[in-house]
């Protein structure tokens, strides 16, 4: 009996979960488009003054729900001495978002650069 009752209350209540990564060269916009992306999925979300949006040092986690679907973004850093930890974080993701500053013409090639990088599995 509690097997059935369990397996109907994860059948009701359990979201799948997603893990996107959100990689890019620092002060690409990748936490801006994490802000605008939540305030757009989250009824209640407020969201940061995008004034007030600094260097990612590390990484910022957010959450969104749709559906019976639960969307986790990492939105890693995008600093040179940063980048090589985003390899570590790829067994655990589902997709990667990679985030360019199409305006910022003499970073591309360093851009392409950071996404060719190898993965080591």
């Amino acid at each position: 009996m509690y097997t059935l009752l369990s397996g109907l209350y994860k059948y009701m209540f359990q979201r799948d979960e997603y893990c996107v990564l959100i990689l890019g060269l620092d002060n690409a916009g990748k936490t801006t488009f994490l802000e605008q992306t939540k305030t757009r999925f989250n009824k209640n979300y407020k969201g940061m003054s995008l004034s007030k949006i600094t260097t990612t040092v590390g990484l910022n986690i957010g959450t969104i729900d749709v559906g019976k679907t639960r969307l986790m973004f990492w939105d890693l850093g995008g600093q040179e001495e940063l980048q090589s930890l985003w390899d570590k974080y790829y067994a655990e993701s589902h997709g990667v978002i990679y985030v360019i500053d199409s305006t910022d013409e003499e970073r591309l090639s360093e851009s392409k650069r950071a996404f060719d990088l190898p993965v080591h599995p």
